[in-house]
């Protein structure tokens, strides 16, 4: 596949970390783009920036040392807001601000945000034209095939969004109304990739290589966002660009790399966020990594009790040296046998 270009910046591959909001901080991030994203884009950030000073906010925003092109995602209904949050966020260092009409959480579509734009095709119109208007930096925008399935609008959304000067379009291929329910359909992706001739990213349901490669085939799009698939599995980008090159799959990382990712994961979350913050974040994260492991339901259960990092940093080496004695053990059974 060719480099995806977004404005002036081409990415190292096609595939992006999908922004979530309670997920993709800036370690997580760091992560997924040394184990194989082409970017990563930032948690959801609101438009209303009297809200911008507490410390949540602050956190989601922009770092310094955040790996470049430094994509910002942002959220809100109001196009003169939306528009003097872009400003904001560029001059505190995003190079690429990513609208959000796509999240179909009930917080942000009652406040006339997310996904229920797509409702609205006009204020869709005004708030683009907004945004592209105040930055001069790449906008860019993720949307959902429509608002439920008798008013599947992406086509037209995508259309409106790049006559607007949206220079990259990701499509989430369920509709509002769908949630994260059912399966997610490419034929209406495909269809907006015919419709523009700017760079298209399918979202949802991309769990494996051979997923990627189907969606890909499927829908003739230039690139992969990829969310939920990276919890507890951050190198599933760089699995994922093995297998779209050589069409061989990577060995599974070993017990040991895990343990070192997750241990580089969880010292970067109590740096990042703090001592007490630090250590109630890195509960959910070590569940997904264990969750599908020998043992992880009854470890998860032990881990989330603890209260402090080099507890928590214990434990994870405690508990990866147990499978590897288990495993040892299961190796001079199988020698034995």
């Amino acid at each position: 596949m060719s480099a995806v270009r977004i404005g002036p910046y081409t990415l190292k591959n096609n595939l992006i970390l999908a922004p979530m909001a309670g997920v993709t901080d800036q370690p997580f991030r760091t992560l997924c783009q040394r184990l194989g994203a082409g970017m990563v884009v930032s948690e959801m950030v609101t438009s209303d920036m009297s809200l911008w000073n507490s410390r949540k906010s602050r956190l989601r925003r922009i770092h310094k040392g955040d790996p470049g092109p430094r994509s910002v995602q942002i959220a809100g209904g109001d196009a003169q807001m939306l528009a003097a949050a872009a400003r904001a966020n560029v001059e505190a260092g995003a190079q690429i601000i990513d609208i959000n009409m796509g999240c179909p959480a009930k917080k942000v579509c009652n406040k006339a945000a997310g996904s229920a734009l797509l409702r609205d095709e006009s204020l869709v119109q005004d708030i683009l034209h907004a945004v592209v208007g105040a930055v001069d930096v790449p906008v860019t925008l993720k949307i959902r095939t429509g608002w439920d399935r008798a008013n599947k609008n992406g086509v037209t959304v995508a259309k409106i969004a790049e006559q607007a000067g949206i220079q990259a379009l990701a499509v989430h291929g369920r509709t509002r109304a769908d949630l994260y329910t059912g399966d997610a359909e490419y034929d209406t992706i495909a269809a907006i990739r015919q419709a523009v001739s700017i760079p298209v990213f399918a979202n949802g349901d991309i769990t494996s290589p051979e997923k990627a490669r189907a969606v890909l085939q499927a829908t003739g799009v230039d690139g992969l966002l990829i969310g939920r698939a990276a919890q507890g599995r951050p190198w599933i980008f760089r699995e994922i660009e093995h297998f779209l090159h050589t069409g061989e799959h990577l060995p599974a990382p070993s017990l040991d790399e895990v343990q070192g990712i997750l241990l580089e994961h969880l010292g970067a979350l109590h740096a990042f966020y703090g001592e007490v913050m630090g250590v109630r974040i890195a509960r959910k994260h070590v569940g997904w990594y264990l969750a599908t492991r020998p043992g992880g339901k009854e470890f998860r259960a032990r881990f989330n009790a603890l209260q402090d990092p080099q507890a928590q940093h214990d434990d994870v080496a405690a508990y990866f040296q147990e499978r590897r004695q288990s495993l040892g053990t299961e190796d001079e059974q199988g020698v034995a046998a």
